[in-house]
């Protein structure tokens, strides 16, 4: 696939919505993004138990509800609380918190929204849509949506095929076309080839690029970097979204960043580059402030776009340029 690149400023990709003001992937935290000026809201897909696509980082809850006090009897034999085995009523009926660390000690951004305040819900990919397509029509903007495909090797195994379900609610809500303002993306190679090959996809594809460490598929990320894996790619997708970390080092002698080359490379292939996270509490190595990363990475690196939890900061930083 061939892809054009190089618009008037990168497009700025609200990670789970607002997330640096609001609990993430809640509804208020996307309303918040929309409104300070994101381009395009991220949406991570899960399936309940009756089918229905919740927007959600993980397969279990845990991290970011309150499952184990409404639910203590729920867990599975690795003592995780999956929402594959909760109905939409039962999802719907939990509260929504900042994230915590996996052993319960402390919140991971500890000096963002103060932990158990606020109400906040679940929501599901309809409810999103719905809130996005409104506020694009009281607006006059027409700012897309961003969903990822999670874990759907896990999905398969569950019974249930994600993309699928995506894409039948993604096709009900007009979203079909490549021109349309949404961009499908997940780690799982295989998945997005087949999305693309097997389900006739014609959205824009977004291939997410992880360590093979992390354990997100098996699909081989280390070979993916490469000329020929670039190459691969673009046979099924439009994208690539690639962590920061992989698209630049330190100088050995000043410590200044230093690309690793795999922007041009992406752009060679023909495809476009997103890259996650921009965190203005949790900065790249080697940058002294959110606005000089950002700057880094559109000028000198020519990344595409950007998921940042700061949509804000990353509009008025683009904006300066």
């Amino acid at each position: 696939m061939t892809s054009s690149f190089a618009p008037i400023r990168p497009i700025v990709i609200a990670h789970r919505g607002a997330c640096a003001y609001l609990p993430e992937h809640t509804l208020p935290a996307k309303a918040l993004a929309y409104g300070q000026g994101a381009d395009y809201l991220e949406q991570d897909i899960v399936a309940s138990r009756d089918d229905q696509l919740i927007v959600l980082h993980d397969i279990h809850l845990e991290s970011v509800s309150d499952v184990t006090e409404r639910f203590p009897d729920r867990a599975r034999k690795d003592g995780r609380w999956y929402a594959r085995d909760f109905d939409l009523s039962e999802l719907k009926s939990l509260r929504v918190f900042e994230r915590m660390l996996d052993d319960g000690s402390a919140t991971v951004f500890p000096d963002r929204f103060p932990y158990r305040s606020g109400h906040f819900q679940l929501s599901t990919l309809r409810e999103e849509i719905e809130l996005t397509q409104g506020m694009n029509r009281s607006t006059g903007r027409n700012v897309g949506i961003y969903p990822e495909i999670k874990s759907p090797a896990w999905h398969h195994e569950e019974g249930v095929d994600l993309a699928q379900l995506l894409l039948g609610v993604l096709g009900e809500y007009g979203y079909s076309e490549p021109t349309d303002a949404v961009f499908v993306q997940c780690f799982d190679a295989r998945e997005l080839r087949r999305v693309r090959e097997d389900l006739d996809c014609r959205l824009k594809l977004t291939q997410l690029l992880g360590e093979n460490s992390w354990g997100e598929s098996d699909t081989d990320y280390d070979h993916l970097k490469t000329k020929a894996g670039l190459a691969e790619v673009a046979e099924f997708a439009d994208g690539l979204g690639p962590w920061i970390g992989q698209l630049y080092t330190l100088a050995d002698i000043d410590g200044h960043p230093v690309s690793t080359g795999l922007v041009k490379l992406a752009h060679d292939a023909g495809l476009t580059v997103h890259p996650y996270t921009f965190r203005a509490d949790q900065l790249g190595p080697g940058f002294e402030s959110f606005a000089e990363m950002v700057h880094w990475f559109s000028d000198t690196v020519r990344i595409d776009g950007l998921f940042t939890d700061f949509p804000d900061l990353a509009v008025q930083a683009l904006h300066e340029l």
